[in-house]
């Protein structure tokens, strides 16, 4: 059901937490006031999308075998409870007499990689099914109709063939360049800044809005990526050889939704394998007085057999977003590969005294 992401059990990953990360409890959206919701509007008379919110979430992005659209009450309220039982379950003490862990590791999946990882009061990953205009949904893609994200175009399998082959050169630590964005610092895990904007099932699922009449910013939690978007559906676009980190960005209100249109990504900001073609139009709808509805679709034709578009409830935070203070006074990626070369050093030592 739920599960950490891919990236953070790479070996050696730096830790990186972020100070004054909300507990469960404290991320919950501020109790509704009991008094009828009147949008919210800034003085311009647009719907007013400011504030904290998380998209944290145990509902996936692509609809597990055998599910409808559509939960049960039934099929939620067992969810909810298994993530419950397991949120109390790894949030009680560890016992300071536990023993190391054997060398090579125990086996377990964790940031640290097998040798288990954060302590679970760090993770925040969400804890209630997406609830989408009353409907509890089993996956966040909702087109294509199976909640699957379409298979790539025999164009991308090639051109991500080639792209593994250029990196076999290459060992796996044999400098930076190799390691993940998300390693580094330069972008969130997965596609949290996106866009789209995706929860990553682990932690900082948090973002914070500003908005102006000629301006919208949306600072991400997770290694503080900010994104500024230019309002107005003629602003300029930046030259196309200008590749950016979350794209170029340009949004226009359609009645009380924002459209938000991103294209030129930065090459290495890869979504899914997609190319430079790729384009992100993304909506945002005040849906009540704690949620805004955020939907999203992807076009690339050159990776994608057909476009594909989800909705995800972003809910008010009650709390703050703090600093993520990825990396400070932390030298775990230049050991990482200072570990690297003192392997390849023994490695010829002994091959010379064979």
């Amino acid at each position: 059901m739920i599960r950490p992401y891919s990236r953070v059990v790479a070996a050696g990953a730096a830790v990186m937490v972020a100070v004054g990360v909300p507990s469960l409890g404290s991320a919950q959206s501020p109790a509704p006031t009991g008094r009828p919701w009147k949008l919210p509007r800034t003085p311009d008379g647009r719907p007013d999308l400011q504030g904290n919110w998380t998209n944290g979430t145990i509902t996936p992005i692509e609809r597990p075998l055998g599910q409808e659209r559509a939960l049960t009450k039934e099929q939620v309220v067992s969810l909810e409870k298994i993530r419950a039982d397991t949120i109390e379950k790894l949030s009680r003490d560890s016992d300071p007499n536990r023993t190391a862990p054997p060398k090579g590791g125990d086996g377990s999946v964790g940031a640290a990689g097998m040798v288990g990882g954060y302590n679970y009061f760090w993770i925040d990953a969400g804890d209630r099914v997406a609830l989408v205009n009353g409907e509890y949904r089993s996956s966040l893609v909702i087109d294509p109709p199976n909640g699957k994200i379409p298979s790539l175009t025999p164009e991308a399998r090639a051109r991500l063939g080639e792209a593994s082959k250029r990196m076999s050169q290459f060992g796996q630590y044999d400098n930076p360049e190799n390691r993940p964005l998300a390693e580094r610092c330069i972008m969130s895990f997965g596609s949290n800044a996106g866009p789209p904007m995706l929860p990553n099932y682990f932690y900082n699922n948090n973002y914070t809005i500003v908005q102006t009449k000629h301006h919208l910013m949306i600072l991400t939690e997770m290694v503080h990526d900010a994104r500024i978007i230019r309002m107005g559906k003629t602003a300029e676009r930046l030259p196309n050889h200008v590749r950016s980190w979350m794209g170029d960005s340009r949004g226009w209100w359609e009645g009380d939704t924002l459209v938000v249109e991103t294209t030129g990504f930065h090459p290495q900001q890869v979504l899914r394998g997609a190319s430079e073609n790729l384009k992100v139009t993304e909506r945002f709808t005040r849906a009540d007085e704690t949620t805004i509805l955020y939907r999203f679709t992807v076009e690339d034709p050159t990776t994608w057999a057909q476009s594909w578009s989800g909705e995800v409830p972003f809910k008010a935070m009650n709390d703050l977003v703090y600093e993520y203070a990825c990396h400070e006074g932390n030298y775990a990626l230049s050991n990482v590969l200072s570990g690297a070369r003192s392997q390849e050093r023994d490695a010829a030592k002994k091959s010379q005294e064979r």
